[in-house]
């Protein structure tokens, strides 16, 4: 379905894919990169103690306030931003999701992401990419796994594009 500002939503179906992937027990705060109008934000606020979601499109984030108000969504913040920075105030994180695509995962998400963290992105320049699994280790990201094929709208940031 498609979003104002090029944008798209992801289908229910990979949704599930990248949320399973991050192996939520309940306990985690999550940073989730790209909004949209907050379907995914909402199923994670579901399976996490806490989510911080940044959207870079104010009409989007006002939309995606509203949505998740309207069904009584809590544990979930919706910020304005750009998500290749993340949101450094509230890190670590204890998982990432990043809804778009990027050929390497942004070094500020990799910063704010607490060893043993997880996170899962599209790795590619937009248009056919492998959704990776990696976790953060000592020495790094450290891929664990590719969750599976799809195709994403391109990453925009300071990070990005």
């Amino acid at each position: 379905m498609p979003l104002p500002h090029w944008q798209v939503t992801t289908q229910p179906s990979l949704i599930a894919m990248m949320v399973s992937a991050l192996g939520l027990t309940g306990d985690e705060q999550v940073l989730e990169a790209g909004t949209g109008y907050g379907w995914q934000t909402a199923l994670l606020a579901r399976l996490a103690a806490y989510v911080v979601s940044v959207e870079r499109w104010p009409d989007l984030v006002d939309e995606a306030r509203l949505r998740l108000a309207g069904q009584g969504v809590g544990y979930a913040e919706v910020v304005l931003g750009d998500g290749t920075l993340g949101m450094p105030a509230r890190a670590p994180y204890d998982a990432v999701i990043v809804c778009a695509a990027f050929p390497r995962v942004p070094e500020p998400l990799v910063d704010q992401l607490r060893s043993g963290g997880r996170l899962v992105q599209p790795i590619g320049h937009g248009g056919q990419e492998h959704v990776q699994l990696c976790e953060r280790r000592a020495r790094g990201l450290v891929h664990r796994r590719m969750v599976t094929t799809a195709r994403f709208v391109r990453l925009y940031g300071a990070h990005g594009t």
